[in-house]
């Protein structure tokens, strides 16, 4: 066993979690060779070759306490997670979430990894796990490559893990040039009238409501006989199926316009679609839930006759890809690892841990152990009480059975002892739980609390609730 081999690792993916996992064995001393196959080889939803790309909304979700995407924040921030603290660098207004203006952010972060003296960045797709895995070497592995795992490479996963593959379709939804928006319709206002006006909101009649879902049942989609067959992950449910479920769910969902007043008559809309900044100098913006799997001549018909988009310009279409990932709980270990051969660990959303900080969260968690097997020390467990602790228990649980993507969520923690019976006081316990057993996790763990904490914004949960 050589010194390189001691100290080298591998991380084949270069998105949110493989970033993560790259810098954070890199800030520890450790050589790594982080592969990344774009822009050599792309795939159906990425548009530039930087890494940590987002494909699909530019939001990392709630900033607000005590919600469980907050939570696990204020973990990561704890321990001083790198592409967390990206976003917060390069945030955009949207009101209680964590947006970020998504080129500016991948830019960084790629300039960062590129120029860090412990990383090697190659451009190249592997197809194959075998000449890596096999080679006669104790350097560790981490497998990061998304839900977008090419054809290539998620075969021999499958053939390697032995196991049943799952995916299922996932949506982006469209994005438009401000220059082309009609502002004397559109309404600038957020929820409940709390912070600048961050959204800008298009209010629909009754009559221009079930016009547009009647356009959206209609209009044509790209995928058709496969695509009903096959699985769709509920969060990310392309606008139309919304749509095909029920007359008034858009109205309930993405479209729902509680919280927001039309000023022609003093009352709530009948429905509402927001427009959502991409970038902090607002000249793009993003279709809040409107993902979907219309053709792209569709989307500009359908589009188009809401309220205010009759002269739209496309920045990006919606656009559906496949999405893969493991059944986890069938061939991980609780570090993420793979049994038969714990060298060899996995990240991100091919685990199942759905959601961008989630993957955050993943990266994290596997370069530590990678990093403790490295230099011969105990392996990093996170207590089930912590939010993203409770995720991994749940994705790597023999018990767990039909095993489906899931966001961090206070119903995979153990249940509060006597715990409130208000919502918002049982996730404020829960919450309060999480960080307390992170921060003792920190303070007992060198390995987490190697680089600095950090502070995110204090923000208002019951503004939150309300905008639900």
């Amino acid at each position: 066993m050589t010194d390189t081999d001691k100290k080298s690792v591998l991380v084949i993916g270069g998105g949110l979690a493989g970033s993560e996992a790259a810098w954070q064995l890199a800030e520890r001393g450790v050589s790594v060779r982080l592969y990344e196959m774009r822009p050599v080889s792309t795939t159906p939803a990425h548009q530039t070759g930087y890494l940590a790309e987002l494909v699909c909304s530019n939001s990392f979700k709630s900033l607000a306490l005590p919600s469980a995407a907050a939570a696990l924040k204020q973990e990561l921030a704890l321990m001083g997670c790198f592409v967390l603290k990206e976003a917060l660098e390069h945030r955009v207004l949207a009101g209680m979430a964590l947006a970020v203006e998504r080129e500016a952010f991948a830019a960084a972060i790629s300039q960062k990894l590129a120029a860090h003296p412990n990383i090697e960045l190659v451009h190249e797709e592997i197809t194959s796990l075998a000449p890596l895995v096999d080679a006669a070497s104790s350097q560790q592995i981490i497998v990061a490559t998304g839900p977008l795992t090419s054809d290539a490479l998620a075969e021999d996963i499958a053939q390697r893990l032995g196991r049943e593959y799952l995916a299922f379709f996932d949506a982006a939804a469209p994005i438009l040039e401000a220059e082309s928006l009609n502002r004397q319709k559109l309404v600038r206002q957020s929820r409940f009238d709390k912070g600048e006006g961050e959204y800008l909101n298009a209010l629909l009649s009754r009559e221009q409501y079930l016009a547009l879902v009647e356009d959206l049942t209609k209009a044509e989609r790209v995928v058709l006989k496969s695509f009903e067959k096959r699985e769709l992950f509920t969060a990310c449910q392309p606008v139309e199926e919304v749509a095909r479920s029920g007359v008034d769910a858009l109205r309930y969902g993405a479209l729902k316009p509680i919280g927001l007043t039309d000023p022609a008559t003093g009352k709530r809309p009948y429905a509402a679609v927001q427009l959502r900044a991409e970038n902090t100098g607002q000249s793009a913006w993003n279709l809040v839930g409107f993902q979907t799997n219309l053709s792209f001549a569709a989307q500009e018909e359908v589009i188009r006759r809401i309220p205010g988009f009759e002269k739209a310009s496309f920045v990006r279409h919606g656009v559906m890809h496949r999405n893969t990932f493991i059944n986890s709980p069938e061939v991980l270990g609780r570090g993420f690892e793979l049994p038969s051969q714990p060298r060899v660990r996995f990240a991100g959303q091919i685990t199942g841990t759905e959601g961008y900080t989630e993957a955050l969260a993943s990266g994290f968690f596997a370069a530590l152990n990678a990093y403790a097997s490295l230099s011969g020390m105990p392996a990093v467990t996170l207590p089930d009480t912590s939010t993203f602790g409770a995720l991994v228990a749940y994705a790597t649980s023999r018990e767990t059975r039909h095993y489906q993507p899931l966001h961090v969520n206070y119903g995979l923690m153990p249940p509060l002892s006597q715990g409130p019976r208000g919502k918002r006081e049982r996730y404020t316990a829960y919450a309060e739980r999480a960080i307390a057993a992170t921060k003792a996790l920190v303070h007992a763990n060198p390995q987490l609390d190697f680089l600095p904490s950090y502070e995110l914004p204090e923000l208002d949960y019951a503004r939150q609730e309300q905008e639900r």
